[in-house]
This record gives structure tokens, C-alpha cells and sequence, in this order.
């Protein structure tokens, strides 16, 4: 390690003090700090901002995902009512599934309940007669006494102010419900103007790499919705007869909540699996239980091994540690809508990423076809 001298005193020069290894390392140790600075700040702001940030992420993924279609419809409807088509079909498919899923679970609950007690005294039964080391008293539960602390809590000031603050969940919903179709229909109807319109300020290359990078945000996340909806269907599909077949409660909910629980990778099919289990052990017992398990395996295995590779292809695929970081970070940051939304954002932007420099990448020289080599052969 060298450093330049001030003339007649025999110190390190600030120039050299900014130049040699150390002072490289801590300028760029500096830059580093200053990036993530600016990250976080800019990761806070979207949080403060997540009843507007968290609408227009699903509005641009369900946008790309219903582009296809949006484009058939153009042809023959125009931009306008290609939007509308989607969208109030879209609305109408969405309603009907939660409206069978709402009277399925009314017409099975007393089942379920009554299952689940009994379930609950053969629990009871089959622990007392274990012979255990301590003593276990069920039999002390006093269920009126469970029956007044509830009626208490329900009373308290505890409740009440859980209450209002549900209730102000319950209006965040609807009001980010309500901005999320609307800026789905105007994404939509002038998605392809409105990316226009912030390419304006560019020129040449930077203007033909903003357009590369909405063309490859449309078929990223556009590909990983419909292929994971594909998987989703298949896994619910599969299920959901496993369900039907042993004539489990609630089987068309949890073929939902199955289809749901696919757009979270690695921990939704666990979820839903796992409740699908419990749900069996408690109306049918063990046997049933254990059928639902293998049934749920089965599919996932047969989804991850032939059905993933093939719909979702090489391209949207990313690592399972990728993939549970982004999963973290996104219920940390949005909670289940950010675990949801976590996975296509880094596939998008890991995807741009590589395609960013593309046509700065010195292109491969042509392959001469085989017969012409053959040809200058002979």
C-alpha cells in the first residue's frame, strides 16, 4: 500500500489517502451505504403508501395476465369494450365461485359442527384411557365457564376497540378493492398508451429498452398468473375428488382455498393440505385423514414434477431459496397480499434484469447449415 506525500512534510496527500486500496474500499463502501439508504426509503414510502402501491400491483398483473384476451377482443369490440368484457367477466366468474363456496359452507356447517364435537369426545375418550405418567382431568372442563369469559370479551373495551379497528380494515379492503378495478378497467382499455406515454421523454436506445422492458413485463407476469392459475385448477381439480370421493364437508370451500393457496408457492399447497387433513380427521377420522394426506402429496408431487415444468417452462422458473426469501419479505412488508405479489415481482424484475443490456450483447456469429458445410466439402 502506497501513498502520495505532501512536499516538505512528509504526510499522505488527501488524494492519496481517496486513491489507494483502502480509501477504494470505503468510497465504494460509502455508495453501498447510501443505495441501501435509498432503498429503504423508498421501500417505506411504499408502505405508508400500500393502500395505493398494493392496488396498482395486482391491477398491472391481472392486466398482463388478461392481455391475450384483451387483444383478441380489440380486433372485434374495440379498446372499450374489449375492457369491459374482461372486466365484468372477470367480476361475474370471481362472484359466482365465492357465491357456491358461501352456500356450500351453509349447507355443510351443522354437519361440520357435529362432526367436530364428536370428533372432540372421541379425542377425549381415547386420551383418558391412555395411561399416562401425569394426570389428565378433560373431564374438569367447565364449557359454561368458557361460555362467560367469552360473553366477558365480547363486552370489554378490549373487543370494542379490536372492533373499530376491524372496521377500518373492513373499509381499507373495500376502498383498495374499489381502486383496484378501477385501474384495472384503465389498464386494460389504454394499458399499451399509458407505457407510451412514460416512454415519451426517450429516445433510440433507452426508448427501445423501455419498450423491451414492457414487453417483457407482459410476458412474465401475464405467463406466471396463467400458469399458475393452470396449476392452481389441476390442483384443486385433483383434490378436490379426492375430497368428494370420501365424501368430506366443505369440499368444494377447501378446493377453493386450495386453488387460492397455489398462488403462494411452497407454503399455500402445505396450508391448504394441512386444513384439508383436519377437516377429514375431525369429520371422518383417521383413515380418511391419512387418505387426504396421500391424496394432497400425490398432486403435488405430480404438479411440481410434470405438470410445473411443462406450463410454467424454463423461463419463470426461480429458485426455491429465491423464493422464500421474496415470501418473507413480502409478509413482512404486505402481509398475505405481499406474499402473494412477492414471487411475480422478483420474476419480473429478474427477468428484466437479464434482458436489460440484450442488444449491447455482441450476437453470435450464424451457424452455416450442415448441407451447405457438406456441399463446400465435397
Amino acid at each position: 500500500m502506497t501513498h502520495e506525500h505532501d512536499h516538505g512534510t512528509g504526510r499522505p496527500s488527501l488524494r492519496g489517502l481517496l486513491t489507494d486500496r483502502l480509501g477504494r474500499w470505503s468510497i465504494r463502501s460509502l455508495q453501498i451505504i447510501a443505495i441501501l439508504i435509498l432503498a429503504s426509503g423508498a421501500v417505506f414510502a411504499l408502505v405508508q403508501l400500500r393502500l395505493v402501491v398494493i392496488p396498482l400491483l395486482i391491477a398491472t398483473i391481472l392486466a398482463c395476465a388478461a392481455a391475450p384476451l384483451v387483444g383478441w377482443l380489440r380486433r372485434g369490440v374495440g379498446a372499450m369494450g374489449a375492457a369491459w368484457i374482461t372486466l365484468l367477466g372477470g367480476i361475474v366468474v370471481i362472484g359466482g365461485l365465492v357465491t357456491l363456496v358461501v352456500f356450500a359452507v351453509r349447507g355443510q356447517w351443522g354437519d361440520l359442527q357435529e362432526s367436530a364435537v364428536q370428533g372432540f369426545q372421541k379425542v377425549q375418550a381415547w386420551a383418558l384411557s391412555l395411561d399416562l405418567p401425569f394426570d389428565l382431568d378433560l373431564e374438569s372442563i367447565d364449557v359454561e365457564q368458557i361460555q362467560a369469559d367469552a360473553v366477558g370479551f365480547l363486552t370489554s373495551s378490549s373487543f370494542g376497540s379490536g372492533a373499530v379497528a376491524g372496521l377500518s380494515a373492513a373499509g381499507e379492503f373495500v376502498t383498495g378493492l374499489v381502486l383496484t378495478i378501477t385501474i384495472l378497467f384503465f389498464f386494460l382499455k389504454d394499458g399499451d398508451r399509458i407505457w407510451a406515454f412514460f416512454l415519451r421523454p426517450f429516445r433510440g436506445a433507452r426508448r427501445a429498452r423501455g419498450e423491451r422492458v414492457g414487453r417483457t413485463g407482459i410476458r412474465v407476469l401475464g405467463g406466471y398468473v396463467r400458469g399458475t392459475a393452470t396449476i392452481a385448477a389441476v390442483d384443486a381439480l385433483g383434490i378436490g375428488i379426492g375430497l368428494a370421493i370420501l365424501q368430506v364437508p366443505l369440499a368444494l370451500p377447501l378446493s377453493v382455498i386450495v386453488f387460492v393457496g397455489a398462488f403462494v408457492p411452497i407454503v399455500g399447497a402445505t396450508v391448504a393440505g394441512i386444513l384439508a387433513a383436519v377437516v377429514a380427521l375431525v369429520a371422518n377420522g383417521w383413515l380418511a385423514a391419512v387418505i387426504v394426506v396421500g391424496v394432497v402429496v400425490l398432486v403435488n408431487q405430480l404438479e411440481g414434477n410434470f405438470l410445473q415444468p411443462v406450463v410454467m417452462g424454463q423461463s419463470l422458473k426461480i429458485h426455491p431459496l429465491v423464493i422464500l426469501v421474496a415470501l418473507t419479505g413480502g409478509t413482512i412488508l404486505g402481509g398475505i397480499t405481499g406474499a402473494v405479489l412477492a414471487v411475480p415481482i422478483v420474476a419480473f424484475g429478474w427477468a428484466v434484469v437479464k434482458d436489460w443490456d440484450r442488444d449491447a450483447l455482441p450476437s453470435a456469429p450464424p451457424r452455416t447449415p450442415r448441407w451447405r458445410v457438406a456441399l463446400v466439402r465435397r
